[in-house]
């Protein structure tokens, strides 16, 4: 009986980390550009028993039983979320596979696909955290108007000319594997090793997302979806929670034998 507690012992755990990471995407349920996390779990390693036939152990067979779960891993899905219309010229969204890459303090890169943009007193065009895109891109003092095009060109209207200039363009970056990607929290992640490195290119080509102007992208988060695992983890917990009580009267049983 003591093996059954362990097993349930998993299995609780297992749920409440479900309901830790429900509770991240419910939370981020309106945070522009975040994506849900998924949670998978794996059973554990498995224990052989000789069977009993009779009174006697045989040998010579062996069946195997499981010893719980244990966390596999915590990977973020980067469904598509909605687009929002904003009017604002600093608000992209990417319609489509691809991340805009900032560049860090530490001189690394970041990913992103928070299309909301600004511009720092240096005149570079930056996120909101004030990390600047990687294709380093400057307005000028006068500039009066910026239009970013679908496919990343920055345009921008300045007093003394006629023609909109352009200051640059948006290159954007994808990924092999881009659930294996490491959160850095501000909706920034990094590479990983099963992630694989950036693979870079212009946006509405080769696979590569449009870039929609005066779009925000919404989170993925579903509420339905969610909820649901939060209602399926919290029946499991209990369930598991059972077995516990169960082993325990069973173990009070076997103590109560000799009285």
């Amino acid at each position: 009986m003591l093996e059954s507690m362990s097993i349930a012992a998993t299995g609780m755990h297992a749920q409440q980390l479900t309901i830790d990471v429900v509770a991240n995407n419910l939370a981020n349920a309106n945070t522009m550009g975040f994506k849900k996390s998924r949670i998978d779990f794996e059973d554990l390693v498995y224990r052989a028993a000789h069977p009993n036939k009779n009174g006697l152990v045989n040998p010579d067979i062996m069946q195997p039983f499981g010893t719980g779960t244990a966390l596999l891993s915590v990977g973020k899905v980067f469904d598509s979320g909605e687009l929002k219309k904003t009017e604002r010229s600093l608000d992209i969204a990417l319609q489509g596979e691809g991340f805009l890459e900032v560049i860090m303090p530490d001189g690394s890169y970041g990913y992103t696909r928070a299309g909301s943009l600004k511009v720092d007193k240096d005149g570079m065009l930056t996120n909101m955290d004030g990390h600047a895109l990687s294709s380093l891109i400057q307005m000028p003092e006068d500039t009066q108007n910026i239009i970013i095009d679908k496919d990343g060109k920055v345009f921008i209207e300045i007093v003394s000319e006629d023609d909109p200039l352009n200051v640059g363009q948006i290159e954007l970056s994808k990924f092999v594997n881009p659930m294996e990607l490491t959160p850095m929290g501000s909706n920034l992640y990094k590479p990983s090793d099963a992630s694989g490195d950036a693979l870079y290119g212009t946006a509405g080509n080769n696979g590569f997302a449009s870039i929609e102007q005066g779009y925000l992208e919404a989170s993925n988060v579903s509420l339905v979806e969610e909820l649901t695992n939060l209602m399926m983890a919290q029946r499991a917990y209990e369930l598991n929670s059972k077995v516990i009580q169960a082993s325990d009267e069973i173990l009070g049983i076997v103590n109560g034998l000799r009285r």
